[in-house]
C-alpha cells in the first residue's frame, strides 16, 4: 500500500476556489480521492487563525476528516496590510514527512513551492501530486509536479 503525506495550503485553496468558481473546496471529496487505497502517514492543513467561531468550526471539521490543523495568528500591520502565510512551515513539514511517504500531495497554487516540489521529486525520488485551481496555479508549480490534478467540479461544494 502506498504511503501518502498531504499538505493543504488552506488560505490559497479557499481564495482561488472562491475567485475562480465562487464555490468552496470539498475537503471530504478530496480526502476520499487522495487517500483511496493509501496509508496516510501525515496530513496537515495550514490556516490563519483570526479567532472567529465559524473558522474554529471549520477547523474542527478538518480535524474530524483526518487533518492535523496548524494555525498561525493573523497579523494586521500598522499600514493596513496583512501577513499570514505558511510557506516555510509547509516546506519544512513536507521535507520532514516525505521520508516516510511514497507520495507527497500539495494543495496550493502558490509558485513559491516549485523549488520544494522539484526537491521532493528529483532529489528525494517522491511522486508529487499537485492539486490547484486552473488559471490560478503557477505554471512553474505544475511543471514541477509528477501529476497535476485541477480543482474543478468534483472537488467543489
Amino acid at each position: 500500500m502506498e504511503k501518502v503525506a498531504i499538505f493543504v495550503d488552506v488560505q490559497n485553496v479557499y481564495y482561488t476556489s472562491r475567485q475562480q468558481y465562487q464555490r468552496n473546496f470539498d475537503y471530504n471529496a478530496f480526502w476520499a480521492k487522495v487517500t483511496k487505497d493509501r496509508e496516510v502517514v501525515a496530513a496537515f492543513a495550514y490556516a490563519i487563525d483570526r479567532g472567529d467561531r465559524k473558522q474554529q468550526e471549520f477547523q474542527n471539521i478538518l480535524r474530524a476528516i483526518g487533518f492535523e490543523v496548524k494555525l498561525k495568528p493573523f497579523i494586521q500591520r500598522a499600514d493596513g496590510s496583512a501577513k499570514g502565510d505558511w510557506d516555510v512551515g509547509i516546506t519544512i513539514d513536507a521535507l520532514e514527512h516525505s521520508v516516510e511517504a511514497d507520495v507527497v500531495v500539495l494543495v496550493s497554487g502558490d509558485g513559491d513551492f516549485d523549488l520544494l516540489l522539484n526537491k521532493l521529486r528529483v532529489d528525494k525520488g517522491k511522486q508529487v501530486e499537485l492539486y490547484g485551481v486552473p488559471d490560478l496555479t503557477a505554471a512553474s508549480l505544475v511543471n514541477e509536479a509528477s501529476t497535476y490534478f485541477p480543482i474543478n467540479n468534483d472537488l467543489l461544494l
